[in-house]
C-alpha cells in the first residue's frame, strides 16, 4: 500500500525504521533454539487498528486460548523471518501482507521467560495495510480475529492485570483488557515495546476516555 499517502503511517515508519529495518533475516541453524516471527498489522482507516487473534483451545499448544499476534515458527522453506511473519499471517487470517502490506519496521526480539517453554526467539515485524482490509479465521488454530484501535489499547482504562494459574502456581501479569479478553505475556511485551517507540499522537483518539468510570 502507498504509505506516503497517509501522514500517520509516514511518521510511524520514520519512527520505527531507523532503529531496525525489516530485513528478511534467515536464522542461524547452529543456534539451539526455535525461531519464530509475528506481525503487528496496522490497518489505516479513520483510526489506526491493530489485528489481534485469539488462539483456539488445544492441549498441545502452550499458548492455547490466548490473545496473540498472527505469526508462528520459521520453516526451512521460508527465505527469512520476515517471510515467516507474512506467511503465517496469510495462513491464519487471510491477510495478504505480501500483496497489500507495507513493511514499516522491526521491533526488538523477545523470548519466553518461563522455563517451562522451550528456548525460542520471536521477531516482531510491523506492517501497514489499506483501509477496509478484512481478516478472518483461516486456520483451525484460531478461535477469532479482532481489529482493535491503537487508541483503545493505549487508553489508561484498558490497562489491567490478569492472574494466570499453571503447574500449581499462580501469578499476576500486566495486560490490556480489550474485546472481553486479556492480552498478556509475550504479546503484551511486544505491544509495550511498540508503543514505547512509536509517536503517541498518531493513535490518540479523543473519543476514548483517558480514565475509567
Amino acid at each position: 500500500m502507498p504509505v506516503d499517502s497517509d501522514p500517520r503511517l509516514r511518521a510511524l515508519r520514520d519512527a520505527l525504521w531507523p532503529e531496525r529495518a525489516p530485513v528478511d533475516e534467515r536464522p542461524d541453524p547452529g543456534l539451539d533454539r526455535l525461531e519464530a516471527a509475528v506481525a503487528l498489522v496496522i490497518r489505516a482507516g479513520v483510526e489506526l487498528d491493530l489485528l489481534l487473534i485469539k488462539r483456539a483451545t488445544h492441549e498441545r499448544d502452550p499458548w492455547s486460548g490466548q490473545m496473540a499476534l498472527p505469526g508462528g515458527r520459521f520453516e526451512e522453506a521460508d527465505p527469512g523471518l520476515l517471510h515467516t511473519a507474512m506467511r503465517e499471517t496469510l495462513e491464519e487470517t487471510g491477510v495478504d501482507l505480501a500483496g497489500a502490506g507495507a513493511p514499516m519496521g522491526r521491533l526488538i526480539d523477545v523470548a519466553p521467560s518461563s522455563p517451562q517453554l522451550p528456548p525460542m526467539r520471536i521477531a516482531p515485524f510491523v506492517f501497514a495495510v489499506p483501509p477496509g482490509t478484512e481478516a478472518r479465521v483461516a486456520s483451525p488454530e484460531l478461535d477469532s480475529v479482532h481489529w482493535v484501535s491503537l487508541g483503545l489499547l493505549t487508553a489508561p482504562a484498558t490497562a489491567s492485570t490478569t492472574r494466570i494459574h499453571f503447574s500449581g502456581f499462580s501469578k499476576t501479569f500486566p495486560s490490556y483488557h480489550v474485546v472481553g479478553e486479556h492480552v498478556w505475556g509475550l504479546t503484551h511485551r511486544i505491544l509495550r515495546g511498540f508503543f514505547e517507540h512509536a509517536p503517541a499522537e498518531l493513535w490518540r483518539d479523543p473519543h476514548v476516555p483517558e480514565v475509567g468510570p
